[in-house]
């Protein structure tokens, strides 16, 4: 995938780009960033152009191709194995980038997940990034800086990759033939993330969202098997419960908005809940949901328990 394939995030293809053509590019990098911005696309991209020669991938050439399609035999790319990196994983890697390249100038690897090193494979891969053998080139990718070791951070050139713009993802699910509806409310509920807007306008979450929502209101501290029958559900999808906040999110932000630019909601056909709700709740309550509800989000990104944080979360919204 060429750098102009990717949408933006021009700043960090701007350095990526720079480094390439001043001949100066470094042999480790961390790209940060919430998943689905373009941070694996653009590694891919970068490692491309390098083992192309050019700023720009032609896109056309055998070795392109290759990295395209993951074929590459100088491309390695390492995942965590269940909920860490292990150390075994980080040693074969390391073994891997000992040897010469076989087609490209330079071994490159993309260590996707370096919040999910542990401190003994942490360890392990720091010699590596201090001195990477034949000059290799590492990416590692993270959802956050903060998230990463800090040796390991200390010894990475770090590229933020914003969350994109609601209109540039609304423009690409256009382009890819969802309907203009569907591609609108998929984009402001995804949350600056590519990959969940798609995934927003192709797993029925927009027809179930009304459900949904209707179900979170309904809780109540009279009821509370149902409350944390709630919880255990929604924290047992892992998969699912980044929408699931993400949708909620937006719906008190439409609540909180709708008094005075009803014409500016994300969730636009729900305006009926929506008006039910801001006329019951105090604009005050809202912002307090909305502050807790964010804190919960950043300590689920830390891998708490997602349970119980939802049990504690919706005994406070039921409070409401």
């Amino acid at each position: 995938m060429p750098f102009s394939e990717i949408i933006g995030q021009d700043r960090a293809i701007a350095v990526l780009r720079r480094s390439i053509s001043m001949g100066r590019v470094a042999h480790a990098y961390l790209f940060s960033g919430i998943e689905g911005c373009g941070k694996r696309k653009s590694a891919l991209a970068f490692i491309q152009a390098v083992f192309c020669g050019r700023e720009e991938a032609c896109g056309v050439c055998s070795c392109c191709k290759k990295v395209a399609n993951g074929q590459h035999p100088d491309l390695h790319i390492l995942e965590p194995d269940g909920a860490f990196i292990k150390i075994d994983q980080v040693r074969e890697l390391q073994k891997e980038l000992s040897y010469r390249p076989f087609e490209a100038p330079k071994k490159a690897c993309i260590i996707d997940g370096a919040d999910k090193l542990n401190l003994s494979s942490g360890n392990a891969l720091l010699k590596t990034l201090e001195e990477p053998p034949g000059d290799a080139l590492m990416i590692l990718i993270a959802p956050e800086r903060s998230a990463v070791l800090q040796t390991i951070l200390s010894r990475c050139q770090a590229l933020q990759f914003q969350p994109l713009a609601a209109e540039l993802i609304e423009g690409r699910l256009v382009r890819d033939r969802f309907p203009a509806e569907a591609a609108r409310v998929a984009a402001t509920l995804s949350g600056g993330s590519l990959k969940r807007g798609i995934e927003i306008a192709t797993d029925g979450v927009l027809e179930g969202r009304g459900s949904f929502l209707e179900r979170i209101i309904a809780l109540n501290l009279k009821d509370v098997s149902a409350l944390f029958a709630a919880a255990e559900e929604f924290a047992a999808d892992k998969e699912g419960l980044p929408g699931l906040l993400e949708l909620l999110l937006s719906f008190l932000r439409d609540i909180l908005i709708y008094r005075s630019t009803p014409g500016a909601l994300a969730n636009a056909d729900l305006e009926q809940l929506i008006a039910r709700e801001a006329a019951r709740c105090p604009e005050s309550r809202v912002m307090e949901l909305i502050e807790q509800l964010v804190a919960m989000r950043r300590m689920l990104a830390r891998n708490v328990n997602a349970r119980l944080a939802l049990e504690v979360f919706f005994m406070r919204f039921a409070a409401r």
